[in-house]
Formats: structure tokens, sequence, C-alpha cells
């Protein structure tokens, strides 16, 4: 990286190639923009970025000149050329060009030698190590400018950060941007607004989702599925408020490690302070603790979808995928030691299932241990056997295959990530099963033992749609909006071809809605080629058009959105085949 003190001490050649075209990015601007002060330059998956304060804003509209003058450069075959020098040297040589960011990296380094390379006039801070020369730069392409604090600190000067890409193959390079076209088009923001699923008013606030009509549908339908399932294993669903006294996340420990990311509190003049909840656990701990329980209670499963707050930098809000506020198909089920085992594997069963059932199979299952870094984890190494012990021998019996990551586990437990992959191939975790030691004794939670003594529970974290927000979000990509029926806002379209049809076509609705079905009538003027375009674009899954001829002989001629024509069926057929597939959640 270069920033120096945090560079990695291994890299693949992959990453060296991105991070030598960070150093030519920078050279590039540096003689384009002789006054601009440069930051650090890292490589990162899939590309590289660099950091820069200019004398002047730049723009998107700049990268095609930034890019030239790197191909420039490129065809001079630039050596990178290493030089260790002392640390007071180098503070006097990027002092004297000005660069108060290095000087800055350089006051925090304690080695008396440090290394800089020299790419043609320009010269940076870094361990390296880099290519021959920029000649060996061949398939690269600058993508976008976005604002960065120094530091990742809101409080620090916010610069202008520009990302790239680097391949070894100009092939390469065009499969990464043919893959970006891709994504793009599948983006959740551009399709839930086209779609109309949900907005973000800056009226009302970054990072925070209005939910429209479509969009709450779909999110009541998956709340609705969950909940039934979750009822069905016994759990007890709850309604907390989003709000509590502040020293209930002062007693969790929440304030004191989650403050960064909780909104500011709301005092009293009475002296009081509320906080909006970053998370649910406090308030189901309070219900736990609300009376004596015993061994029999036990599994006590507490369920709620509930809404949280975070604040999250304007700079990580993205849509759906990461809000300010969001609902979790939140649980937390307080369990014996030895009942833990039976717990995690339900789980999983039940997370397996609702993966299942939406069609998402392209994930990995992670079991996230703790490692002999004794200082870094909750202070009960039996527990922590015992627990991972239980982990491992539920995951055995599951027919999906895991891998173990040690040194990946919370701080007060064991965990199981359902990791998945976005449209960019991007890893990500979906859904998580977290065990938890902390929580039942930071709050003297106890339960009586058969033998009359009280003890204290495990805790154990999890839900299967982890948020409702970044679930949809995630829905929305991977199936480019168009749902499978069972999921879809609006099923089924009727499309009459005139008005002297309306009231068939009404009367075909009526009958649907009676059984369930989510239908509408376009009864708006047009011609039946519009109105089926129109269907298609809003990506419903069946649409029935009617006119005389099917009047006449009592059936519905009926299109699928990707099938195509499927012919003309008496309606009662029609709707059997609609409720077989909503019954079998198929992902057409």
């Amino acid at each position: 990286m270069s920033g120096y003190a945090h560079a990695p001490d291994k890299q693949s050649e992959l990453d060296i190639l991105r991070h030598s075209a960070a150093h030519l990015l920078a050279a590039a601007v540096i003689e384009l923009y002789p006054d601009t002060k440069y930051a650090i330059g890292p490589p990162v998956e899939n590309g590289f970025y660099y950091d820069f304060e200019f004398p002047c804003k730049i723009s998107d509209h700049d990268l095609e000149a930034i890019e030239q003058r790197m191909r420039e450069k490129v065809a001079q075959a630039l050596p990178y050329v290493r030089e260790e020098v002392s640390r007071e040297d180098a503070i006097k040589l990027f002092s004297s060009l000005g660069q108060d960011y290095k000087v800055e990296i350089l006051n925090e380094i304690e080695d008396p030698i440090v290394s800089i390379y020299r790419t043609g006039e320009f010269v940076d801070l870094c361990r390296g190590p880099h290519v021959s020369d920029t000649s060996q730069i061949k398939a690269f392409k600058l993508l976008k400018i976005a604002g960065a604090y120094w530091r990742g600190i809101s409080s620090n000067k916010m610069l202008q950060r520009i990302y790239g890409t680097a391949w070894f193959t100009e092939q390469e390079l065009q499969e990464y941007l043919d893959l970006l076209a891709r994504a793009a088009e599948r983006d959740h923001r551009k399709i839930g607004r086209e779609l109309g699923l949900y907005l973000i008013d800056e009226h009302v606030g970054q990072g925070l989702p209005i939910w429209l009509p479509k969009g709450a549908m779909i999110r009541n339908i998956l709340q609705d599925y969950v909940k039934k399932l979750e009822e069905d294993l016994g759990y007890q669903y709850v309604y907390t408020p989003p709000v509590a006294d502040e020293e209930l996340y002062r007693t969790s420990g929440h304030l004191d490690l989650f403050s960064e990311s909780m909104f500011p509190a709301i005092s009293f003049e009475d002296g009081g302070s509320l906080r909006l909840r970053p998370m649910n656990c406090p308030h189901h701990i309070a219900i736990y603790a609300s009376e004596l329980r015993s061994y029999r209670d036990l599994p006590l499963k507490i369920a709620e979808f509930g809404t949280v707050f975070r604040y999250e930098k304007s700079g990580e809000l993205s849509g759906l995928m990461r809000a300010r506020t969001f609902t979790q198909n939140d649980a937390h089920i307080f369990c014996t030691i030895d009942q833990l085992e039976e717990v995690i594997r339900e789980t999983i069963v039940l997370t397996l299932r609702v993966f299942e059932d939406l069609g998402i199979d392209d994930f990995k299952l992670r079991l996230s241990l703790h490692d002999d870094k004794k200082d870094k984890w909750f202070p009960d190494e039996l527990l922590w056997q015992k627990a991972e012990d239980s982990l491992r021998s539920a995951l055995s019996s599951s027919p999906f295959g895991y891998f173990e990551a040690q040194g990946e586990a919370a701080f007060y437990g064991p965990k199981i990530d359902f990791q998945v992959r976005d449209i960019m191939a991007r890893e990500y975790t979906l859904s998580t099963i977290q065990v938890d030691f902390y929580l039942p004794q930071r709050f003297s939670l106890s339960y009586v033992g058969p033998d009359g003594h009280k003890r204290t529970p495990v805790m154990v974290h999890r839900a299967p749609l982890g948020s409702l927000e970044r679930m949809l979000a995630f829905l929305i990509e991977m199936y480019s909006g168009a749902f499978p029926l069972w999921l879809a806002p609006i099923q089924v379209a009727v499309l009459p071809i005139s008005d002297l049809i309306i009231d068939y076509a009404s009367d075909i609705a009526r009958r649907l809605k009676q059984n369930g079905i989510r239908v509408t009538v376009v009864d708006k003027k047009g011609t039946i080629q519009a109105k089926v375009r129109q269907a298609q674009l809003e990506k419903i899954p069946y649409m029935l058009v009617v006119g005389r001829k099917e009047v006449q002989e009592n059936v519905v001629s009926v299109r699928h959105r990707s099938r195509g024509e499927i012919g003309n069926m008496r309606l009662e057929a029609f709707l059997t085949m609609l409720l077989d597939e909503i019954d079998k959640k198929s992902r057409l």
C-alpha cells in the first residue's frame, strides 16, 4: 500500500500489478495537477484506488485525461526504482514536496530506515514490491471518483478517491468491465426505482428507506412466510420499542463498544436519556429476565421483526444493502449448554429451508472459531470448547459441507456464517447463527437447574433472513427484479383488448383475488401490444389477454413473462396451475 506503515508483507502477482498501477495513477495526477497532495493508494479486490487532495475538485469527466497520461507513461517503460533512506531524510523529502499526508505517516513510523519508490519524476513512500517498469501495466481502466475521509475519520479532511482496475490481459479487463455492466443493470437501486419497490428521499434523510406498496408487499410476504416456519418450531413473537434507556446499552456493552455507530442520545430535563436501539438483543434479554426461569422452560425462543438504527457514514450507504435503519428477522434462544447442539442443528435446518425456498443456492457455511490469542476472547476455555464442539457436530449432520475459520469468532462466542456471493461474485455474510456467553453474564441471567441451583444460560442470536432490507436487495439482484410467482408483488395482469371487455376482465380478477392471487386489471387506453410490453417491464409473472373470443369461449389466453405464449385455458385450470406453482415455490 502506498502508505508504508499499512503495507501487507505478502501480495499476489495481481496485487503487485494493481499496486504499481496505483503509483502510475498518482504519477499521472501529479503531472496534470502539480499542487495535488497524495495520501494512500492500495490494491483492493478487483482493482486499486488512490486518495488525493486536489487544489480544485475534479469529476469523472477528468478521468479520461488522467488515463491518457497514464498510458503515455506506460509507453515510456519507466522503471520502479526502490531506495532505502533514513526516516528523517524521508520526512525532509516529502516536506519539501508539500506532501503532508506522507509526512504524517512517517511521523508514526518507528523504523529508522524506510523505503521509497521512484517512477520517473514521481516519488512515493512504499514498501513495495512493484513490477519492474510501467510497460508491465497494459490492461487497466479508471472507473470512478468518490469521496473519502482521510483515514476514514469523519472529522478529517474529505479527499477524492479515484478507483481503477488492472488485469494481466485486455481480455481479462474486458470480461471484468462486462461484468460491471451486467451488475449495473441488476443493481437493486436501479431496479428498485424502476419497479417502484422503495425510495430514499433526501427530505426524509440518507439511508432511511421508504417502502412503497409493491416493496411493502414483498416484505410482508417474507415476514409471514418466516413467521409461520418459526412459530411451528415454538418461537414466541413479541413487540419491543425501538428506543431504550441509555443505561440498558451501558449494561449490554453496546455504549462502550458500539457508540460510534449509535445515534446520539435523546436527553430530557429530568436527566434521563434514550437511545435508538442498534440491536434487539437487550430488549429480549429484558423479557427473559422478567420472571424466574426453570430448566423446564428452556430452550426459550423469543422472536421479533425488530427495527434497529445505526449511524452509518454517508459514504458507506448503499440503497437497501447498507442503510441507517433496517428490520431484522431477529430471535434469541436461551438454552442450556447441553441443549446447544440441538438448538444449532434446528436453526441450521431452518436457515437452509429458507435459502432453498428463496432460491439461494450459491453459498458456503463457515464455522468461525476462536484461536489461542486468549486476550481476544470471552475468558472461559471450557465453555468455548463445548460450544465449538456443539456447532461442529451440528454442522457435520448437515447435507452441506462447511469450512473452519480460526480467529473469526466474535469476542463472545463462536458462530456459523452463511456466506453468499453477489452479482459481482463478492462474498459476504447474509445470515448468521451466533453463540453468546457474554450477554447472559452481563445481565446476570439465570435459570433454576434440576438440582435447584441457579445456572447461567447460553444465548443464541439468529436471523435466517438477516435484515429484510439486505435480503430484498440480494433477491432483487439475484432475480433481476423478476421475482418467482410466490414473491411477486403482482402475480397476474389481466389485459382486456378493449373497453367492451372490462367487465369480463374484472370478473376474472375478482375470482383470482378470492383465491389469494395478487392481480391487477390494466384498463388504460392503448393497444394490447403496449399493455403486454408494460406488464413485461413490470416483470409480472403472468398476463391474461382477454377479448371477444375469450369471452365467447369462457377462457383466458395465458402468457408468461419468460416462457411466452402458453395458450387458452379455463380459469379454473389456470388457477390450479398458479396455486401449485406457489405451493412449490417455483423459481420461474
